[in-house]
């Protein structure tokens, strides 16, 4: 009897659905090179699209599942992007009201086009939101290189997970 019990339920909850959440192999294997143009800048902040632009292409080149090429004839896949918004903004402060926290946001649009077949959408975001804080040293007076620092950091951390949402699928 305690047998059939935990067959039945072996059985009852193999079909729950439950499954695991994305896929290391949301890309077919066949797709081995990607170019990322230079993402468009929509934004006031200078350099901004090179800095996000760099940070993608890096990040797929150090995850190694795919070639980087700057050729759109030599990709089986694209990357095209646009940033769409940005924006720093206080979010802590101390006791003489000075910001010690800011939070940096950006909006892209991004899609991902099968260039083998006819540039068709394998992957789109029209409104990709990363969003990160970080700290100001208020002992520094290069409040503006502090600012450029933090903005590379965040390219790089947006990079990440972008990359990481393309190539698992999430």
């Amino acid at each position: 009897m305690t047998f059939r019990l935990t067959l039945a339920s072996l059985v009852f909850l193999s079909g729950c659905g439950y499954a695991l959440v994305g896929h290391s192999n949301f890309l077919n294997p066949s797709i081995r090179t990607i170019q990322v143009p230079a993402f468009v800048n929509r934004t006031t902040r200078v350099e901004l699209e090179q800095r996000v632009t760099q940070s993608v292409a890096d990040e797929f080149v150090s995850r190694g599942r795919l070639k980087l090429v700057s050729a759109p004839n030599d990709a089986d896949v694209i990357l095209k992007g646009s940033i769409d918004s940005f924006g720093i903004f206080p979010v802590a402060f101390n006791a003489q009201g000075r910001a010690t926290q800011y939070q940096i946001s950006i909006t892209a649009n991004i899609e991902l086009l099968d260039h083998r077949n006819e540039d068709k959408v394998l992957w789109k975001n029209d409104q990709y939101r990363f969003t990160e804080n970080y700290q100001v040293n208020l002992d520094s007076t290069d409040a503006f290189d502090q600012e450029t620092r933090a903005i590379q950091d965040i390219a790089v951390r947006f990079a990440e997970t972008l990359v990481t949402n393309l190539l698992e699928g999430f």
